[in-house]
């Protein structure tokens, strides 16, 4: 089989590596300086600080700074070299070759070679919720040699070189795991990976410690000495460490309602691009094993009695855009912009309610729900108890139930025992690999967090998906996608709300943490502190 001539080559130099990577760069710029420990904040502890088997949101900042991917990003989703130097695809799309950096070891001080590469792909197919679907066409990945790499699909996969960044795909070292079970092993909460900052503590309910690798291939880098990622779920507390010099970097954490006053803070900076890797959302998913929400009209009820708009003039205050369908608008190559929506009608809601045979009692009460919301930003929060009295004037009566972050998961995605949850997801940089997964009805497994939680089955939208996600034609792919966005707001198995900006609040002197496509997220080898 012939392959293309579309082989992306490794660097060229270190000056135009640095030009590709620092935006604005000039030669009358400073260079970068070295030294310095990084308070870096995160305001949901993880479960896992390597993402080959599990999906926690906040492992993202941590996860490729320690363990790397094939590729990386720039901010147009462009595909850069990381522990793959070149690559090919066939002309099918049924074949790709990647050639691995040479030279590369393990912080243990082992040689990175392609075995690690076959292992963790693997596993990433047959272990991770989204890595289920994004390598569901791998037929095999051979080590071809210790530095060459061949992946054969049975199938098309058009997203599969966008998939393969450290927050997604992380490439593991083979010899670390063994034979044990990847879902349990202690590599998850104590990484050794080939990035340029090694593994020193987790402390649980306090820090992680990131330090410095010495002997990392793209030397000089990293510039840093140390990371210390600080998990502090109070946002007044955070507020007040960013404030005090405690914190140097925040995402997430600091309630928007903040973001102005600590404008006027001559120290501190606030960047609100949203990342283009993950495309964050908000959502109202529904359980429809429950009694009342598995009927489509009291879904449909709960969506015109809540207003959209008011969420995001008076919650997000004007961050983020109201979520109309599964996905999101920033996703502007595969989001409709004209799918119906469900106007904000309290009369039509309650009327939709008589008519599901729903009749209020004495108290003015049709039935009870309890409401999960996501345990993170204050956001969360107020957007659920926004909900509980917007659902009162309909007759709904809700409760809101608060937990830590693991008895969520465990509760809404092994247990089952919820009616509806007020959730965050990333859409992620395809539909495939961060939409699919909420819809496709082989994705319902309990255990498997972050997964299709609602227990929603429908064969059209499960061809339709399936279809998409093998079709190379641009404009058919499109066509696809535009026909599941429709039949997903008609049968409303969970409700959008919005589109998430987190901003990232920052200390002046924290220099490019933003220069790809993952934001925060990066390998952080670029960070440095201005002097």
């Amino acid at each position: 089989m012939s392959l293309t001539r579309r082989q992306l080559l490794v660097y060229a130099s270190a000056t135009t590596t640095l030009l590709q990577l620092t935006p604005g760069f000039s030669f009358a710029d400073e260079p970068p300086v070295r030294g310095g420990t990084l308070k870096l904040h995160i305001a949901i502890e993880p479960p896992i600080l390597v993402n080959l088997t599990h999906t926690a949101g906040a492992a993202v900042y941590i996860t490729g700074k320690v363990t790397e991917g094939l590729l990386t990003y720039d901010l147009d989703l462009k595909p850069k070299p990381q522990l793959a130097t070149a690559w090919t695809e066939s002309d099918d799309g049924l074949e790709y070759t990647f050639s691995l950096r040479q030279g590369v070891k393990w912080h243990d001080g082992k040689d990175f070679t392609a075995d690690d590469v076959v292992y963790s792909l693997q596993t990433l197919k047959a272990s991770n919720p989204r890595g289920r679907a994004t390598f569901a066409n791998l037929a095999s990945v051979t080590a071809i040699n210790p530095y060459l790499v061949q992946l054969k699909l049975s199938k098309p996969a058009p997203y599969l070189l966008t998939a393969l960044a450290a927050c997604e795909s992380p490439i593991v070292a083979r010899h670390i795991y063994g034979d044990a079970r990847p879902e349990t092993h202690p590599n998850a909460t104590a990484p050794i990976g080939t990035g340029p900052f090694v593994f020193k503590e987790w402390v649980r309910g306090s820090h992680v410690i990131l330090e410095r690798n010495p002997h990392y291939w793209d030397a000089p880098k990293p510039y840093l000495d140390r990371i210390i990622v600080r998990f502090i779920a109070d946002s007044a507390a955070t507020v007040a460490a960013l404030e005090a010099g405690e914190i140097d970097i925040s995402t997430g954490g600091v309630p928007l309602g903040d973001i102005e006053r600590i404008k006027t803070n001559p120290r501190l900076a606030i960047e609100d691009r949203g990342e283009p890797y993950t495309n964050g959302i908000t959502r109202v998913e529904f359980n429809l094993d429950n009694q009342y929400l598995q009927k489509q009209p009291v879904r449909a009820a709960i969506a015109h009695a809540i207003n959209l708009e008011f969420i995001r003039k008076t919650i997000f205050l004007g961050y983020g855009q109201p979520l109309y369908g599964p996905i999101s608008p920033e996703m502007k190559n595969f989001h409709v912009a004209d799918l119906p929506r469900y106007a904000f009608d309290v009369a039509k809601a309650n009327q939709l309610l008589d008519d599901a045979g729903l009749p209020r009692d004495s108290n003015g009460t049709r039935f009870k729900l309890t409401l999960d919301p996501l345990p993170g930003p204050e956001t969360y929060r107020r957007t659920a108890d926004y909900i509980k009295q917007a659902l009162a004037k309909i007759g709904i009566q809700v409760t809101l139930r608060s937990q830590d972050f693991a008895t969520y998961v465990k509760r809404v995605y092994t247990d089952r025992d919820f009616d509806f949850t007020l959730n965050g997801m990333s859409n992620l940089f395809d539909p495939t690999v961060g939409v699919q997964r909420l819809y496709w009805s082989k994705n319902f497994q309990p255990g498997v967090p972050f997964s299709n939680g609602a227990h929603y089955s429908n064969p059209k939208v499960d061809q339709l998906l399936e279809a998409a996600a093998v079709e190379t034609d641009v404009q058919q792919r499109f066509a696809l996608f535009a026909e599941f966005q429709k039949i997903i707001v008609e049968d409303l198995p969970d409700l959008g709300i919005s589109t998430v900006v987190n901003p990232i609040v920052h200390d002046k002197r924290v220099n490019n943490f933003f220069v790809g496509a993952e934001g925060l997220g990066s390998n952080a080898a670029e960070i440095y502190f201005k002097s």
